[in-house]
């Protein structure tokens, strides 16, 4: 079990991570740019599409406001990929097949559905400032609904 929690004021776990295009992305190379890191348990799934959706429909909003948004899930590219040109997205989803980055997220954990414990992916959310810090990190949020919660907490 995960027991990883990160708050406010806390370094986010640096990562490098193959995006749909299987060209690796970097915490590091987003240095400078706010960042919204968004774990999703997998792609082309009721939730996770209208949850990628409502992020593509703000994300005029939040790269306005100087966010940078990216996605991640355990899907191999290839799936990933697949899903970024069915939904039409415009920013990077990242591939974490063996779970590390979940998990140094705390985003991998236990979970509950119909009185039945499992391990799984925790959809959650970080808000990183310009230099990697935690500025919101929010566990098992809903799919619908999340991203306008989101923009109304950073104020945008």
């Amino acid at each position: 079990m995960n027991d990883v929690r990160l708050e406010p004021g806390a370094k986010a776990p640096s990562f490098s991570l193959p995006n749909q295009d299987a060209v690796a992305v970097s915490l590091s190379s987003l240095a400078g740019k706010k960042v919204i890191v968004y774990f999703y348990p997998a792609a082309a799934t009721p939730g996770c599409t209208k949850e990628a959706c409502d992020f593509e429909e703000s994300l005029n909003v939040f790269t306005a406001a100087g966010y940078a948004v990216i996605g991640v899930s355990p899907d191999k590219p290839a799936k990933l990929a697949k899903f970024v040109k069915d939904q039409g997205l415009h920013f990077d989803l990242l591939s974490d097949e063996d779970l590390t980055v979940h998990k140094a997220y705390g985003a991998y954990g236990l979970k509950k559905m119909y009185g039945r414990e499992y391990e799984g992916v925790l959809r959650s959310t970080f808000v990183l400032d310009e230099k990697g810090v935690v500025t919101l990190g929010l566990y098992n949020v809903k799919a619908t609904g999340h991203v306008e919660m989101l923009k109304k907490q950073l104020g945008i």
